[in-house]
């Protein structure tokens, strides 16, 4: 930190992300020196052959290259050692060094090139000689390859512009010209972005959805790395002084005194029927992802237990609308949630970018319809839930600060347009049982209605889902209050951001939220992400060690620290 210069444009590495990588081609470099010397040593008297004098001028030439080399790259090391990450004072002279590497890897490649051509002349000489000069021309070339693999990979689009910067002052900043270049390196970047996280989802399709996903993805991204001088070494080692920072905190923390209070009896009666309701709702939830998670949580039994329902056809007996292999997701979902395939209105394993899998069932247990949604399991969940920004969602209870995640809502959209207009949820409110009463009878579950029923009770509708798919679910129920009152919706490890505050505040009366332990997704929010940002700043600015962990392991034997 900050970035290297080097051919006028910043590179995606800085001067002391250099120790390992130096470290490593100075073991390969000795070993090879070694190596090349004890062949020359060894074999040079049986050189007397056609072409022998190239082979063994090649030989003595590499020598010497070899040793022009580790010397070099000794520096490099030695140099990137010193400092700290705030501090590449004590490193301004790496770039002078890293020109002087680059420039050997000419002449590397002009010998490398010239041992292959020598290596086909000298066929007549000692087979071990020129099999062992073989070896140093392969690993020449790929030393070369690995090198120019690296620089592809550290070079970054945008070192070519730099942020404006003057001994103004801010308020030069806030001229015309200034404003207009922020605005180029902002649209840039996220260019830049959007290419990369194409280039990473190329499976994934090109439709509207999908190039507004990229697009949302690509200005987040853009958004969160373009204010920071970091290459990636520097935010890998900003979040291990954290991570210790935070255990040393911990550690440290003792409570001076302990206050507990039981609940009220009605409120732990409460508590004990939500949890019940949350044991047996996450069933549901588990059952959206389909045979992959039954096969996680069954490895030695799940394969088997699906393994027959991939080629039974149940079409016949119900309609089940699905992607491809429904019939396999089908049977971990019957082993799953324990019901009968009579008991499911609607599977779907339809997914696209903001159009996620989802599955309708009638809970007998329950009297519920439950409507499950899958969490994030693919690409294109991964896009939806990359699609941060907000946008006001459409229900009607009358908050006037209706925002929600926009991937999340485009997704909650989605499926609540097939329950509606694709009429799944009034099936399945049609086929399910009500419970009717009478004067003096007991319960029956009877259709149709008997005319000296005093009271009719319909089955209630549940919303469930498990990450992305908490999310859905919450917002899903948001929308279809206004329509069913009653609707309940068990959120497994909803994300952070998704309402408003207002929003929330009108959800508490009907989405329950469980989260367990330390899980991050309901913790992960753009918020929080700044946050974190900030502390990484901040940690290694106050860090007075070398970043690279060789590199502390090598100061201390030097200084003979324990």
């Amino acid at each position: 930190m900050p970035g290297m210069v080097l051919f006028g444009r910043r590179w995606a590495f800085a001067s002391d992300d250099l120790v390992f990588p130096g470290c490593f081609e100075l073991v390969v470099r000795v070993l090879w020196w070694v190596g090349i010397l004890t062949l020359y040593l060894l074999h040079r008297g049986k050189m007397d052959c056609a072409g022998g004098g190239l082979l063994s001028a090649y030989l003595v030439v590499l020598l010497a290259l070899l040793a022009l080399v580790i010397g070099s790259v000794l520096a490099i090391v030695w140099v990137s050692m010193r400092g700290t990450i705030c501090n590449p004072g004590p490193r301004k002279s790496m770039p002078k060094l890293l020109y002087i590497r680059l420039a050997l890897f000419l002449p590397e490649m002009v010998w490398a090139s010239l041992g292959a051509a020598w290596v086909a002349d000298g066929g007549h000489c000692d087979r071990t000689v020129v099999n062992g000069i073989i070896a140093t021309v392969v690993v020449s070339w790929i030393i070369i390859a690995a090198t120019v693999v690296t620089i592809i990979i550290v070079f970054d689009p945008l070192g070519g512009k730099t942020a404006p910067h003057s001994s103004a002052g801010p308020a030069h900043l806030d001229t015309r010209e200034s404003s207009q270049l922020l605005s180029g390196l902002k649209t840039a970047a996220t260019s830049v972005w959007e290419t990369r996280v194409r280039l990473l989802c190329c499976c994934v399709g090109a439709d509207d959805h999908t190039r507004g996903a990229f697009t949302s993805t690509a200005e987040l991204f853009s958004t969160y790395f373009s204010d920071t001088d970091l290459v990636p070494s520097d935010i890998a080692a900003g979040l291990a002084l954290l991570h210790q920072q935070q255990d040393n905190i911990h550690s440290d923390l003792e409570p001076d005194e302990v206050v507990s209070r039981s609940p009220e009896p009605s409120q732990d009666a409460d508590l004990d029927t939500e949890l019940e309701n949350c044991r047996h709702y996450m069933q549901f939830a588990a059952a959206a992802y389909g045979w992959p998670l039954y096969v996680y949580r069954n490895p030695f039994t799940g394969l088997c237990k699906v393994g027959g329902d991939c080629c039974r056809s149940r079409t016949a007996e119900y309609d089940l609308v699905g992607g491809d292999q429904l019939h396999c997701h089908f049977g971990s979902i019957l082993h799953t949630t324990g019901l009968h395939y009579r008991d499911f209105i609607h599977v779907s394993f339809h997914d696209k970018v903001y159009e996620l899998p989802f599955l309708v069932a009638l809970d007998h247990r329950k009297e519920a319809v439950v409507v499950a949604v899958r969490g994030t399991m693919s690409l294109q969940d991964i896009l939806t839930d990359l699609s941060a920004e907000s946008e006001t969602l459409d229900c009607e209870c009358g908050v006037h600060d209706r925002l929600a995640h926009k991937g999340i809502a485009q997704a909650a959209r989605y499926v609540h347009r097939r329950l509606i207009n694709d009429g799944i949820l009034s099936q399945a409110f049609s086929v399910a049982p009500v419970r009717c009463y009478f004067l003096f009878s007991p319960v029956c579950y009877v259709r149709p209605f008997p005319h000296s029923a005093l009271l009719l009770q319909e089955y209630r509708l549940v919303t469930v889902g498990h990450s992305l798919g908490a999310g859905a679910a919450a917002l899903l129920a948001l929308m279809l209050r206004s329509s069913h009152p009653q609707v309940r919706c068990y959120a497994f490890s909803p994300p952070r951001g998704l309402l408003s505050k207002s929003l929330c505040e009108y959800s508490k009366g009907f989405v329950v939220s469980l989260v367990l332990g330390k899980d991050v997704i309901p913790r992960l929010s753009v918020t929080n992400l700044e946050d974190l940002k900030r502390r990484i700043l901040r940690v290694i600015a106050h860090c007075n060690q070398p970043k690279d962990p060789v590199a502390r392991l090598l100061v201390r034997a030097l200084r003979r620290e324990p």
